[in-house]
Formats: C-alpha cells, sequence, structure tokens
C-alpha cells in the first residue's frame, strides 16, 4: 500500500485561523491539490474580476504543486467552481493560457463559494516518485 505524504503547512486566511486541510497531498505517483482561492500571501481575496482572480488562483495552485515537485504541465485532472456562469468565457481565455499544450480533463460547475471570491480550482497532476 502506498503511504500518504501530506505537503505544505495548514494555509491561512486573513482571519489568521488555520484552516485543517493540506496544501497537496502525494499518494504514489499522483500529486492533489486542495481547492485554491484567488487569495494572496496575507489570505485576502485579490481585487479585480475574474480575470485577475484566475490568474491568482492559478498562481496559487503552482505553488502547491511545487511541495511535489510538480508543475501544471504534469496536471491530468481539474474541477473548477465560478461563482457566477456569466465568467465562463473570461474565465476560459485566462484558463487556456495556463495549459498551452495538452488540456487536463476539467469539471466546471456554477456554485456559491465558501468565501466572497469569483472562483476555485483544485487539480490532480501526475508526477511519478524519483
Amino acid at each position: 500500500m502506498t503511504a500518504l505524504t501530506f505537503l505544505g503547512a495548514e494555509p491561512t486566511a486573513s482571519d489568521r485561523q488555520p484552516r485543517p486541510l493540506s496544501p497537496a497531498v502525494r499518494a504514489g505517483d499522483f500529486v492533489y491539490v486542495s481547492g485554491q482561492v484567488p487569495v494572496d500571501e496575507q489570505g485576502h481575496v485579490v481585487d479585480g474580476g475574474i480575470e485577475a482572480q484566475t490568474r491568482q488562483v492559478f498562481a496559487n495552485l503552482e505553488t502547491a504543486l511545487a511541495l511535489a515537485g510538480a508543475t501544471l504541465a504534469d496536471v491530468c485532472k481539474t474541477t473548477v467552481w465560478l461563482e457566477d456562469a456569466r465568467d465562463f468565457g473570461a474565465f476560459n481565455r485566462v484558463y487556456m493560457s495556463f495549459f498551452p499544450g495538452g488540456k487536463p480533463a476539467r469539471s466546471t460547475v456554477e456554485s456559491r463559494l465558501m468565501i466572497p471570491a469569483k472562483v476555485e480550482i483544485d487539480v490532480v497532476a501526475y508526477r511519478p516518485v524519483g
């Protein structure tokens, strides 16, 4: 059986309270990254519309993937939650810029998010150990 490796410290939000999750978990050759929202290093939601928030989410995804030595090029699946389906086109334009080669499998839904943000994304990456 493959052991799980929990990567990174529990994130904190603007209220400075730790959140009960790991930024990323390695399970064998797969890396699971928790849902990332558009917050900066201080835990504040970034200003701007869906484009700015999507870019911040991808910056946060890259940081979490790096904990396992992975990059966006290793991503095989994404799940996206959009606060407003009307943002879908603008979101897609930014999203595509982060995956210029092969496109990962993806699920996208409209959903109310747990914080006042426009987008949340989690990913699964395949990055063999060693």
